[in-house]
């Protein structure tokens, strides 16, 4: 199977920060971006980085529990990511389920060698990658790409 070409971003969305990567035209590998500071200008930010990238769209991960369901982090970034969407709109904005991510990241960091207290800021950008390529890779094998994709509305 094949993947859509073009870019795309991969957010990760934390209560302090937010981890982006994203990939190349192609949609084989997931790479880091930066780690954007939550709070005033992080959607401006986010927007800036799929413009310059000319991304054909921003996956977002969605914080499911370990059953599948949504608490109140995945809320949380339901709202993140659809101010995200209509920040971004016409580019699409989806969520994916990233249960686990940030773990296999922190994960990968220390068995690189990568201390926890050094590497928080660049564990987002990790978490971002995971997400990323989580979503390339299941496109490539389903087909289709995974998640939902959030519909913009005017508030």
């Amino acid at each position: 199977m094949t993947v859509r070409n073009g870019s795309r971003l991969g957010v990760d969305i934390g209560s302090v920060r937010i981890g982006v990567a994203s990939c190349d035209p192609g949609g084989v590998i997931a790479t880091p971006v930066e780690t954007v500071k939550r709070g005033k200008g992080d959607l401006r930010r986010l927007a800036d980085l799929a413009r310059d990238r000319e991304v054909i769209e921003i996956v977002v991960g969605l914080p499911r529990t370990l059953e599948g369901g949504e608490g109140i982090a995945a809320g949380e970034a339901r709202v993140f990511a659809a101010d995200l969407a209509r920040h971004v709109a016409p580019c699409p904005v989806r969520l994916v389920d990233e249960r686990l991510t940030t773990a296999v990241a922190t994960r990968s960091m220390r068995a690189s060698g990568v201390s926890s207290r050094a590497g928080r800021p660049t564990v987002d950008q990790a978490a971002a990658m995971v997400i990323l390529q989580d979503a390339l890779d299941t496109e490539r094998t389903a087909g289709q790409p995974p998640g939902e994709v959030l519909a913009v509305t005017h508030e």
